[in-house]
């Protein structure tokens, strides 16, 4: 094959032209979508990088609406009239944005409900909002849309549980294939006859008939809905697991049987206080925790991940074009994160070429992170110097990211951290360092000490004049090239951070400066 064309690069390289500056992702930047449920209400204004938007607003009511319909066919008539006053207070909110018109969906209650019609036709004349009401398995679909939203390319069975209903979905290649619902929800569970024996009857039936709709899935099992966000709560709580992001949390099946019973035997007001549960909630946690253990029990997925991405995701996933699609979220949102904060927008992709001698021979997904850092190095200079390394980390493992597994999270925190600091004993980074190995942790350690010492040469496009870093790891030999026009910036300061980085390595180091005619 001959050499790409400078386009061709530019199209397939992460650091090619971010597609956030296309028209077509520009006219995504600031979308509003409201998700009417059976158990919430709730709006969200996604902003920023399309592929990996921020959320500018989320405001969620927990109406009821399904709550008592299995007896009456009817909307609750109390979560009706809240529901109504939120669409009121969230169309005024939308007009004050200047947001485009939103989109509006309702599913399993409003659905059901042999009072569905009067209720949109009320929001309509009300707040001149029109509300889709959409089908089981097209809620399956877009809770499978939100899920690729945040794994590109993923790979499963997506369940989303709401509170009438429970959907599945499977993916593959990053494509949505066998979908199906239920009414394993636990409003509906709630209100059904016989106790705990007659829901676990029921839970059972239905889930042998979704098992033989679906087939075999053991591949990841997404969690996407409220009530399993809820559960994984706790499971975090039991487990005292240090880093409280929800998104993208694994869990296996001896820690669900486990969670489970520690709902069942431990009193569910404490467990509310202590995880930050609502009230609304956690009364519907037992009858999820039910659905869970059948779950797992009846697919055997060989793992199991929390995905806060669902179908408000999947709404604007619906928007994208496929080459928005295809683009790495993680990297598209730190291409903007750099666009907007970084001093010197751009040099993340000289400093990325910089030090990637020091990763030759890496696996893929560990460049990924390379660039990442790269992109995210600067941009917390706004911050006070006693507290910008500490606040680099904080933003890395706590920040709305897509596509990182919690020890990618820390792994780029601590990259990060080093990036301001040589010493991370008494930084946050104590708390979580059991998420990652040793290794990894040497690792994020070379690579922050690798920006940090890179950082004083951004002045010099290594690129272009051959500055450069050459590592020798047989040899155990970190050599720096410097070119005349380069040679000036290497400074006292610099040659201490040279020296960090060396130690960080177990090398000896040597300077090479070329002369003018070399």
């Amino acid at each position: 094959m001959g050499e790409l064309s400078q386009a061709e690069q530019d199209r397939i390289s992460p650091f090619g032209r971010p597609l956030f500056d296309g028209p077509k992702a520009r006219a995504l930047s600031r979308v509003g979508v409201v998700d009417i449920g059976s158990n919430s209400v709730r709006l969200v204004v996604f902003d920023g990088a399309a592929r990996s938007p921020a959320y500018f607003y989320n405001e969620k009511l927990m109406c009821g609406l399904g709550a008592g319909m299995s007896e009456t066919g009817r909307l609750n008539p109390e979560g009706r009239a809240r529901a109504l006053k939120a669409l009121m207070r969230f169309q005024a909110l939308a007009d004050g944005m200047k947001l485009s018109p939103l989109t509006v969906v309702a599913t399993a209650a409003v659905r059901e409900a042999e009072d569905g019609p009067e209720f949109r036709a009320d929001v309509l004349r009300e707040t001149g909002l029109r509300i889709w009401v959409i089908g089981g398995e097209e809620e399956a679909r877009l809770s499978a849309q939100g899920v690729l939203l945040g794994w590109p390319g993923s790979y499963g069975l997506v369940c989303d549980i709401g509170g009438s209903s429970m959907e599945l979905a499977e993916m593959a290649e990053g494509r949505v294939g066998r979908r199906i619902s239920s009414n394993l929800g636990p409003l509906k569970l709630r209100d059904l006859p016989g106790g705990q024996k007659g829901r676990d009857t029921h839970i059972k039936t239905v889930m042998d008939k979704l098992a033989e709709h679906m087939g075999p899935q053991p591949d990841r099992l997404f969690l996407v809905g409220g009530s399993w966000r809820a559960i994984a709560r706790v499971d975090m709580l039991r487990r005292g697991y240090p880093l409280h992001v929800l998104h993208e949390y694994r869990m296996d099946k001896k820690s669900v049987g486990e969670t489970v019973k520690f709902i069942k035997t431990t009193d569910l007001e404490a467990l509310r206080q202590a995880c930050g549960i609502s009230n609304a909630r956690m009364s519907l946690v037992p009858y999820a925790a039910d659905v869970l253990k059948r779950l797992v029990h009846t697919f055997r997925p060989k793992d199991i991940a929390i995905s806060s991405y669902g179908i408000r995701e999947g709404l604007l996933y619906e928007q994208m074009p496929q080459e928005l699609r295809d683009r790495d979220p993680l990297i598209e949102a730190c291409r903007f994160a750099e666009a907007k904060d970084a001093r010197l927008p751009g040099f993340g992709k000289k400093l990325y070429r910089f030090v990637l001698p020091l990763f030759s021979g890496t696996d893929r997904a560990r460049i990924r992170l390379v660039k990442a850092a790269c992109l995210l190095h600067d941009v917390s200079w706004r911050a006070h110097p006693d507290y910008r390394a500490e606040t680099c980390f904080d933003n890395a493992t706590r920040a709305n990211l897509g596509g990182l597994k919690h020890s990618e999270r820390v792994f780029l925190g601590l990259a990060l951290l080093h990036r301001y600091k040589n010493k991370r004993e008494g930084t946050r980074f104590e708390d979580l360092e059991g998420l990652i190995s040793a290794k990894e942790t040497q690792e994020a350690e070379v690579l922050g000490k690798a920006l940090r010492f890179g950082a004083m040469l951004w002045m010099s496009d290594a690129s272009a004049d051959g500055t450069a870093l050459h590592w020798h790891p047989r040899k155990k030999l970190l050599r720096l090239k410097l070119t005349p026009r380069s040679a000036p910036l290497y400074g006292e300061v610099a040659e201490a951070r040279f020296a960090s980085l060396a130690a960080s390595l177990g090398a000896e180091t040597d300077v090479v400066v070329r002369r003018k005619s070399e």
